[in-house]
């Protein structure tokens, strides 16, 4: 019986076996980024056009969500593993050719596989596919994200318009996202144009701007409609002295977020009310730079938080690529979802300033973390573990079933080669 299985079906019972005893060690698929604690109040909904490719949006997702480290070590494990794969497949007739050729051949093999990892990092990026939302379960929970991007912005997608920004994260399951491009208010006052009268019927869009201050970039709350007066002319930096006036009323400081990736040594804190500062800082940003360093210094950004009473933030940082959202901020607004966005525009960053570090919660995707020198190498085995045990059951049934149907059209085409009298 043994000998009669093809690679096909060796790779098959692998992956179904993998199925099963990642279902054992099952968790969720998000996760309270501050305490890696179960989220009470939210889960993770896929909808039928995720579940209908439940291999390639668990896949893609995940490619989605490494960080730069990762990245290397995925391309570089996966075209070693499938040269030396073709190699050890075909040595014998390797063997018989001159050296010269043989050379050829690998560097053909390699190409090979580095053509067909741009094909999946292009198709991760660029083609539209269903998304998994964050669902919460009360209507005075607010998803936020607080770090988006348009094609105003020097390196966002050229088409990518406020429109587009708004559809992304309705379908993220964010109910407001701040639009922070780089040296413009552009994209921002298009995305405030078209938002509804009522916040809870559309994902509404908010004005901010990404600018350097300190040394620091940080993202400007409301920043064209209440505080353009803060920035110097090119909307580049933040003018101190203008930040410190307009700092002196308490309960109407600007509210600037500390991104990262960053240094956190030169976090400038508000002390207080009345005072000029960073109020919030992202614990989790979506750019592969972003993610390792919230990964990697978490620890360190907590007791920032902590120390200096900041809130925690998520930026996904999106400027148009890809199609999976690495965490969301939530807030407390009882009444937001029938209040005019001009209300729930104050109400936020009023909600930060009073809050600090209890004001809100991070929830984020599951990645497994593989950024420590010595767990780089297992990079593609541990988050493909990782992947695995985040699936749900419909998921799970999904996997089952692409694996049977693709086994069927291999036995169907072995068959018709055999009947043609093809060897």
């Amino acid at each position: 019986m043994l000998a009669r299985l093809r690679g096909p079906s060796w790779l098959a019972l692998a992956i179904i076996a993998l199925l099963a005893l990642s279902a054992v060690w099952a968790i969720d698929p998000i996760r309270d980024a501050a305490t890696g604690g179960v989220v009470a109040e939210a889960t993770l909904d896929r909808s039928a056009g995720y579940l209908l490719i439940a291999p390639i949006s668990a896949i893609l997702d995940t490619l989605t969500l490494l960080t730069v480290r990762q990245h290397v070590a995925l391309v570089v494990t996966l075209v070693l593993g499938w040269a030396a794969w073709w190699w050890w497949s075909r040595r014998e007739t390797d063997l018989a050719i001159p050296p010269g050729r043989r050379a050829v051949r690998l560097a053909a093999r390699i190409g090979i596989a580095l053509a067909a990892l741009v094909g999946l990092y292009a198709v991760a990026v660029m083609v539209p596919r269903p998304m998994a939302a964050l669902r919460t379960d009360s209507p005075a929970l607010l998803a936020v994200d607080f770090h988006a991007h348009t094609r105003h912005s020097h390196d966002g997608r050229w088409n990518w318009q406020a429109e587009d920004v708004r559809r992304w994260h309705r379908k993220a399951g964010f109910d407001v996202a701040y639009i922070s491009d780089h040296r413009t208010f552009e994209g921002a006052r298009e995305g405030w144009a078209n938002n509804p009268t009522q916040a809870g019927t559309e994902t509404l869009l908010l004005p901010a701007i990404e600018v350097v201050w300190q040394g620091e970039h940080v993202n400007v709350l409301d920043a064209d409609r209440m505080y353009r007066g803060i920035l110097d002319e090119p909307l580049r930096d933040v003018d101190t002295e203008a930040l410190a006036l307009a700092s002196l009323v308490p309960g109407n400081e600007p509210v600037l977020i500390e991104t990262i990736p960053g240094n956190l040594s030169k976090v400038i804190s508000a002390k207080g009310r009345g005072t000029p500062g960073v109020r919030a800082i992202e614990l989790i940003d979506g750019s592969p730079r972003g993610l390792a360093q919230g990964r990697q210094q978490r620890a360190r950004i907590l007791d920032i938080a902590d120390s200096a009473n900041l809130a925690l933030v998520t930026g996904s940082d999106h400027h148009g690529w890809g199609h999976a959202a690495s965490g969301w901020t939530l807030l407390i607004l009882p009444g937001w979802r029938a209040a005019p966005p001009e209300e729930v525009s104050r109400a936020i960053p009023a909600t930060l300033r009073a809050g600090g570090r209890g004001a809100t919660k991070v929830v984020e995707r599951y990645v497994a973390n593989t950024d420590e020198a010595a767990l780089v190498p297992f990079t593609v085995p541990l988050v493909a573990w990782g992947m695995l045990r985040t699936l749900s059951s419909d998921e799970r049934v999904v996997w089952l079933a692409w694996i049977a149907a693709i086994l069927l059209l291999s036995r169907v085409r072995v068959m018709r080669r055999r009947l043609s009298g093809e060897p």
